[in-house]
Order: C-alpha cells, then sequence, then structure tokens
C-alpha cells in the first residue's frame, strides 16, 4: 500500500545565519554573570553563522505567579519576541545551592512554544563544581519543554580568578576550545532543528 508524504510547507526552509539569543541567568546583587557574557558575545558575534541578541534575568522583573497583568504583560513584550524569533539559544547559569537560579526558571517557566524543537548551549560559572550542577538541572528542565541541549558544554571553576579585573580571561585556550566546539554544535542542531520546523512543524 503506497503511503503518500505530505509536507506542511511547500516552500524552502529558511537559510542564512541562524538567530541565537543570549539567556543571562543571574539577577543577584553583584553578579558575575556579565563579565563572562560579554567573553560569550564575543564568540557569538565573531561568526558568520549566527546573529545574537540578549535576554538578561536581572532586567526582567517578572512576577512568579505566572499572572498576565499589565505589568508582566509590558515586560514580556521586551523578552518573548527576542525567544520566539530565535534558532537557538546559549543559557548563561551560575550556580546556585547546587541549582540555578530562580529567576532564570521564572523566565523560563513564562514561556513554552518559544523553546519548543530548538536547540539550547548551556554556559556555566561558579566555584569548585563550575556549575555543572546548574548545568544538569537545567538538562532535565528543557527536556520537559521539548528542547535540546547540546552535549558540550563550557563550564567557569572559581570564575572570578579566570577572569582579571578587565573582564579578560588569564589563560584563553581552554575555553575558547570549548566554545567553539560547543557553538559548533550549537550551529548543527539549529540548522537541522530550523529544517526541520519548516517542513513539519513540530506537533509534540
Amino acid at each position: 500500500m503506497d503511503t503518500a508524504v505530505t509536507h506542511a510547507s511547500t516552500d524552502a526552509p529558511p537559510a542564512g545565519p541562524l538567530r541565537v539569543t543570549l539567556v543571562v541567568g543571574s539577577d543577584r546583587h553583584g553578579r558575575f554573570g556579565p563579565v563572562v557574557a560579554d567573553w560569550l558575545l564575543d564568540h557569538l558575534r565573531g561568526r558568520d553563522d549566527l546573529v545574537a541578541e540578549v535576554v538578561d534575568v536581572a532586567e526582567a522583573e517578572l512576577p512568579t505567579s505566572l499572572e498576565p497583568t499589565p505589568e508582566a504583560t509590558a515586560v514580556l513584550s521586551g523578552i518573548t519576541p527576542k525567544l520566539s524569533r530565535a534558532d537557538a539559544f546559549v543559557v548563561l547559569t551560575p550556580e546556585y545551592n547546587h541549582s540555578f537560579p530562580a529567576g532564570l526558571k521564572n523566565l523560563v517557566d513564562w514561556h513554552y512554544a518559544e523553546w519548543r524543537a530548538k536547540p539550547v548551549a548551556l554556559v556555566s560559572y561558579g566555584g569548585l563544581a563550575g556549575g555543572l550542577r546548574a548545568v544538569e538541572h537545567l538538562r532535565q528542565v528543557f527536556a520537559e519543554l521539548h528542547a535540546v541541549t547540546v552535549r558540550d558544554t563550557v563550564s567557569f571553576h572559581n570564575a572570578g580568578a579566570s577572569f582579571d579585573d578587565a573582564g579578560t580571561l588569564r589563560d584563553p585556550a581552554g575555553p575558547d576550545a570549548a566554545a567553539k566546539t560547543m557553538l559548533d554544535q550549537l550551529v548543527w542542531w539549529g540548522r537541522a532543528l530550523r529544517e526541520a520546523r519548516g517542513w513539519w512543524p513540530y506537533a509534540g
């Protein structure tokens, strides 16, 4: 028996650079996150296959009630479009008490469809563990949201000592190589999933 295969669209899937949104996950006073975020943005903007924009949890005053009040809607108007139009994400997280920050979880929870069938790269920083426990918790969260986390990460152990007072890495060779590997994987998954979504909308 012959089976007909139908596509959701007869148009070719989009090409060109991937749109990637960097989510900066810390909102604590005196946070170190912007230092690592600036380093990440240099890597994202230095690639011809990525176009980057930023969502910063510290600028997202979202209530934990998930009630769509006028105030919450106003904040979301500056966040949701950046997530919706992204082909891929890089999420930067510290580790607080063996997990990731509450503010980051809240921002993630305010959204659903925006994450679906898209890849997420994870970058962490912290003390001896380098934020890796936060990363493993985030993998579970994004799996539930039908997102794909890429295998390789970048983690900064004893992050404050890794950068000088000007925000420059003291020894960039290892982190730079790790970032390239991670972003190469993100681009592969980003292209594959963007093409797949173009032909077959993800049903879940």
